[in-house]
Order: structure tokens, then sequence, then C-alpha cells
């Protein structure tokens, strides 16, 4: 299940691509749903473990990825840690919630990210409820971040 925190978390990394740059492994890279949020988020394909064909910059390899790829691989690769996930745009919602569907997950935000129209489930630690769509969603999340 995904947890979210909203707000200041001391304990959560911050900085999504040092954390990557210091602990990535070749393997996270070649993984078949980290192949599938790289082609998705960056429009490029994983060739092998050190290069990555994106269309804007041609061959490049995996410390070039955007920040928001970083921070999606981090959180599914290392789930045992909690990651701030602002980085992230709404383009990665849909993969936070699916790694959220793979294992259990806490993400630290400090926006109102946009988790679609369908069906989830939330764990909003800040307040132990758990929800299932946006509606339910931006009442209580609206209420923490300012």
């Amino acid at each position: 299940m995904l947890s979210i925190y909203y707000g200041d978390m001391p304990e959560a990394i911050y900085n999504t691509v040092i954390f990557f740059k210091n602990t990535y492994m070749d393997d996270w890279i070649t993984d078949d749903l980290c192949r599938k949020m790289i082609l998705d988020v960056d429009k490029s394909i994983v060739l092998g473990p050190h290069v990555i064909d994106s269309p804007v910059l041609g061959g490049i390899a995996p410390g070039e990825l955007s920040g928001g790829v970083k921070t999606l691989i981090a959180i599914y690769k290392v789930p045992e840690r909690i990651f701030n996930a602002s980085a992230c745009g709404d383009n990665c919602a849909k993969w936070i919630l699916k790694i959220g569907e793979i294992q259990d997950i806490t993400i630290n935000l400090r926006h109102l990210m946009d988790f679609g129209d369908g069906a989830f489930s939330i764990k909003v630690i800040n307040t132990g409820q758990v929800v299932h769509s946006m509606n339910e969603l931006l009442p209580i999340a609206g209420l923490i971040v300012r």
C-alpha cells in the first residue's frame, strides 16, 4: 500500500538525485518496471545498464535521467526508505500508485499530486485515514499542505 506523509519530514530523503547517484545498481536500470517507467516518463529506451537512448539527448548514462524517474526508481528499489516525491511531476503519479500496489511504500509530499480519476488506496499518515479517490484525498491533503 502507498502511504503518504504531507509536509516537512526530517527522515525523508529530499535530494533523491544524490541518493540515486551514490546508491543505484546496474540491475535497477534493466528491471522491467524501471524500463517501463523510463520509457513512459522520460520517453527513453534502456539499451543496457549503462546506456539509455533519449530522444532529446541521444545516448545517456543512468545519472542523466530526469529527477522524477530517479525518484521513482529509488522508491521502488529501496522501499524501506522514505523519499520526497515532490521532485516528481504528476506524470509520475500512476507509477507511484503502481509501486504501492506491488509493495508497501511511504513517500513524502509537499504539494498536492494528482493521482488521477481512478480508484486507489492511499493512507494519509498525518491523519491515519485511507482514501480511495482524489475526491477523498484533496480535502484532507489540502488542509495539511499550505
